[in-house]
């Protein structure tokens, strides 16, 4: 089953610094129907403008990723980590027992993201922080992996789950398949592509349930993520 979510009718939190689309319940923004997808918490489709950005905040127990989409962020936290990870390129942060953390775009231009949360397979852990530079050209067979709960996959951030993210760009009239291992949730980051035939456009997002294998078409210049999470333990 594929369940296509438009961009227009994710969650929307205008800040004016910040201009949020939630595609789960989240802040100021709730639908009892869209809490979670599996251990997938949270997906945030975030434009934050240039000189702008999160203060610094506190995270617990939750394992943090940021796919950077256009422009640069720049992150410093408690553990004493800083860094700036631009377009293409992935940070992850296990908050663990506790970390306070900030993150600003001081770039001269607007940045997109996506911020997504993963809960973890084990609490309480020693926070961290990484981040990690992917190929940008066009994919040719296989999507990049970026991240996994394997710490035998070095060309990918580690996290504290069994899941994994993969991601990267398809050049027009590319078509791959993918294999999903548990359950996963398709974000078209620019372009528009057909998932097994159905057409989805930059911004779009959707659920992948009972497919052991997905067909990805390029329409346009395309890049996707593929989140592949595994269901809560209580489901």
């Amino acid at each position: 089953m594929i369940a296509v979510y438009p961009y227009e009718e994710l969650g929307h939190a205008d800040h004016g610094w910040l201009n949020a689309r939630h595609h789960f319940s989240f802040a100021s923004y709730y639908n009892p129907k869209r809490e979670n997808f599996g251990v997938l918490r949270v997906v945030n489709d975030d434009i934050i403008k240039a000189g702008s950005g999160f203060d610094t905040h506190p995270h617990r127990d939750m394992e943090i990723i940021t796919y950077i989409r256009h422009g640069a962020m720049t992150h410093k936290d408690s553990q004493g980590n800083k860094g700036r990870t631009a377009a293409g390129d992935v940070q992850v942060m296990s908050a663990g027992t506790g970390i306070f953390h900030s993150e600003y775009n001081l770039e001269s231009e607007d940045t997109v993201l996506y911020q997504i949360w993963i809960e973890p397979n084990s609490k309480g852990v020693k926070p961290r922080w990484d981040q990690m530079k992917f190929p940008k050209e066009p994919v040719s067979n296989k999507l990049n992996l970026l991240v996994s709960g394997n710490k035998r996959q070095k060309e990918a951030l580690f996290i504290h789950q069994n899941a994994s993210i993969y991601g990267g760009k398809l050049e027009v009239g590319k078509e791959i398949d993918h294999s999903i291992t548990s359950q996963a949730y398709v974000l078209i980051s620019a372009g528009e592509v057909a998932l097994n035939g159905q057409v989805l456009k930059e911004g779009d997002a959707a659920e992948v349930i009972g497919l052991k294998v997905i067909t990805i078409q390029a329409l346009t210049d395309a890049e996707i993520l593929v989140l592949d999470v595994p269901l809560r333990n209580n489901n």
